[in-house]
């Protein structure tokens, strides 16, 4: 905090800075015995009327009233990370649509209107990356009437917790009632430390995804579609432990699949599951590593996964492979009562 030669506490910024990170402290509202001041650091994304609207790298929206502030400053960017590969959000953004591509497009400016029939949120949803070309609003109405002329509700990838990610959109979108439905992480690592962790022995690689790895797949009754998204992207390898009921006639339920593709610099890891009576042994690395020599043989040299906020099991796997988290993402659904079918 902000500190005078008085030895005061000061608030050090203004309705100017919306738009800048900042650190703020104020007036305690919880109701707990000894805590006078609660601290919150975050993207200021507006101040209106008195009150002050705090983005957390989280994405959670903090709302401070003026009257309540003891102290504030802007405070730098966020410093590098110290471990995995450097990478600009936009890189990422880019490089994960390509990893999960839609079946249909179309620019609304810098914006990417995308869809694949309903098939994840990712295929079907805005990657807002830059200026639509439009007012915002006249922007989110023509994409509500995209989406309604393909029977599909709208939604809006956002990002937030670093660099060029995307607090004040968030903001803006929660002001118009729009509702955030998922939150998760996109991590990062090197790739040469996944290849060494395990020889993968018994894993199976192949360029398509046959009816076995499928039939371990947690998304059911996969559609043509689907197929396509699955399929989809630069370099894509589909990896598979046989299950212990294969046999010569037919290959069973895998105990375990991973899907990867290599782009670039880049490989990605999607679809990681593993036979619910078979986890702890190490399935999921053997994946992962395979997976991650193959993209090696091809170049890449970074991976980079998306892991959801509460799956611990998952969180304690990535970290001890050497994944960080990067930045949070979120999906913003259009509001039930804003909805178009024009």
């Amino acid at each position: 905090m902000e500190i005078s030669a008085a030895g005061r506490l000061e608030v050090r910024i203004t309705a100017a800075d919306v738009g800048k990170r900042v650190s703020v402290r104020r007036l305690s509202d919880t109701g707990v015995a000894g805590e006078r001041f609660t601290d919150t650091v975050g993207v200021l994304t507006s101040w209106t009327d008195g009150v002050l609207l705090i983005t957390r790298k989280s994405g959670e929206s903090v709302r401070v009233a003026e009257s309540d502030l003891v102290a504030g400053k802007v405070v730098p960017a966020a410093p590098a990370r110290r471990r995995g590969p450097a990478a600009s959000y936009e890189e990422l953004a880019r490089v994960a649509a390509r990893a999960w591509p839609p079946v249909e497009s179309e620019r609304l400016g810098a914006w990417e209107l995308r869809a694949a029939g309903g098939f994840t949120r990712r295929a079907n949803s805005v990657l807002p990356l830059g200026d639509p070309g439009l007012p915002l609003d006249e922007a989110l109405t023509a994409v509500r009437r995209w989406y309604a002329e393909r029977g599909l509700p709208a939604y809006v990838q956002t990002a937030t917790g670093a660099a060029g990610t995307q607090e004040p959109l968030c903001a803006e979108l929660e002001r118009r009632g729009w509702v955030r439905e998922v939150t998760a992480e996109v991590w990062t690592g090197g790739l040469a430390p996944v290849a060494d962790l395990s020889e993968g022995a018994g894993v199976v690689l192949s360029r398509e995804a046959d009816e076995a790895w499928l039939a371990r797949y947690q998304r059911k009754g996969v559609s043509d579609v689907a197929l396509r998204v699955l399929g989809g992207g630069p370099s894509v390898w589909f990896a598979t432990v046989p299950g212990a009921d294969a046999d010569a006639e037919g290959p069973g339920v895998p105990a375990a699949i991973g899907r990867c593709v290599v782009d670039g610099r880049w490989a990605s890891f999607a679809a990681v599951e593993v036979d619910p009576a078979r986890r702890r042994r190490g399935l999921a690395t053997a994946v992962m590593a395979a997976l991650a020599r193959r993209a090696l043989d091809e170049g890449a040299s970074a991976a980079w996964l998306q892991v959801e906020t509460d799956n611990a099991g998952a969180r304690a796997l990535y970290a001890g492979m050497g994944f960080a988290a990067h930045h949070a993402y979120h999906h913003y659904r259009e509001p039930e009562d804003t909805a178009t079918d024009q």
